[in-house]
Order: C-alpha cells, then sequence, then structure tokens
C-alpha cells in the first residue's frame, strides 16, 4: 500500500554509514527530510547531494535533520562522499542509509515488493528510488515529491515547501501558491472574519473563500 500523507513513516533499523539507527529515533523531536537516490557514483545525483550539503546551514536554522537513502553499500557511501565534497565544496555531514536489500525502499513504496537487484545492475534497476520525504516530528509524512533519473532536483524548492509545512502547522494556516516566508499567508475557512481580524489586524479578501492576511512580526 502506498504511503500517503499523514501516514506515521515506517519506525525501521537502519544502516548508515554513520551507524545504525532507528528511524523514529533518529527524528526525534525534529523535522527530517529522508531523500533517496538509485546508485553511488552517478552524476545528477552527485550534484543533488553536494546540494544538500551546501544548505547545511538552513536544515539547522529550521530543526531539520537529513538522511539520505542509496541502495548501495556503506564502503561505497563513504567513497562516495568523497566526489560529493569535493564537487559542492562542503562537507556531507548527513548520513545515508545503505538499503542495499530494499527494506527501506519497499517499505516507503518506492519499488515494488517483487523488486530485487541483480548482479551487475545499472541505476535503470533502481530508477525509482528517487523520492524526497519531509516528516514532521510526529513521525507522519507530510509531503513527498518523486523524480525520473535525468531531472535534477530543486533543494530550493524542498526548503521552500519545509517552510510553508511549519509555517501551516505552526499557525494554523495554508499558503498560497508559490510563497516564501514573509509574504501573506490564507486565512482557513473555519475562521471567522472577526476573528481573523482579531489575530492579524486585517485581511485582504480577494474571494469570499480566499482571505490572505500578514502574519504578526
Amino acid at each position: 500500500m502506498a504511503l500517503r500523507i499523514n501516514d506515521t513513516v515506517p519506525d525501521l533499523t537502519v544502516e548508515t554509514d554513520q551507524g545504525t539507527f532507528s528511524l523514529h529515533d533518529w527524528i526525534g523531536d525534529s523535522w527530517a527530510i529522508l531523500f533517496s537516490h538509485p546508485k553511488d557514483f552517478t552524476p545528477v545525483c552527485t550534484t543533488e547531494f553536494g546540494a544538500v550539503a551546501q544548505l547545511h546551514a538552513e536544515w539547522e536554522k529550521r530543526g531539520t535533520k537529513v538522511m539520505g537513502i542509496s541502495v548501495d553499500s556503506v564502503e561505497d557511501h563513504k567513497k562516495w562522499k568523497g566526489d560529493i565534497e569535493a564537487t559542492c565544496g562542503a562537507p556531507a555531514g548527513f548520513p545515508i542509509v545503505a538499503d542495499d536489500n530494499l527494506e527501506m525502499s519497499k517499505a516507503f513504496d518506492m519499488l515494488p515488493a517483487d523488486a530485487y537487484l541483480p548482479d551487475g545492475r545499472t541505476p535503470a534497476d533502481s530508477a525509482t528510488v528517487r523520492v524526497v520525504f519531509i516528516v514532521g516530528p510526529d513521525k507522519k509524512l507530510k509531503l513527498s515529491m518523486t523524480y525520473p533519473m535525468t531531472v535534477g532536483r530543486n533543494f530550493a524548492e524542498v526548503l521552500r515547501a519545509l517552510d510553508a509545512l511549519q509555517t501551516s502547522a505552526r499557525e494554523n494556516v495554508a499558503t498560497p501558491a508559490n510563497w516564501t516566508v514573509g509574504q501573506d499567508v490564507i486565512v482557513p475557512v473555519a475562521v471567522s472574519d472577526e476573528d481573523a481580524i482579531a489575530k492579524y489586524g486585517s485581511i485582504d479578501t480577494v474571494l469570499p473563500y480566499l482571505r490572505k492576511a500578514k502574519l504578526p512580526a
């Protein structure tokens, strides 16, 4: 069965290049981003893992842990990190899961149950293992994005989506298309005009069901 928004993510014991963790214990009280890729030492994924490494301070600022996932071995991960760091100029300090038995890939519905890794495999054998999951402190899935092998992920968008998720959870609001921090938010339909004005000072009624407001500083 597919992993859906607000499902509790599986509490697997995962082996990484930084040790063995219970996934739920590793998340703890933080937000978490899990991002996967089909094979170490591949061009697009090397640039992606580099982009994540460069955003280290941004993840920390948002109280968010980051974990990579791959179906390669711990030793491969350790060697590959040298290429990542040389390419991006930043340390890749996050752990990478060694999912060589496909347990995590299947539990998170990234591969079919009958998938296996043939000898001499290529990235195409695990092509669908290319997903971003954002998980809340409650261990529930908040957002997922799936990409093909040829298109590099936009981690500025992942960061923007994380900001929107954290803002909506903290402030009980929604965010409009292309929203970034500091822009107006959407007042929930369940909140009356009177209560919204009392909370935000003023509201902009674009349509009866679309009201915007600025969050207090």
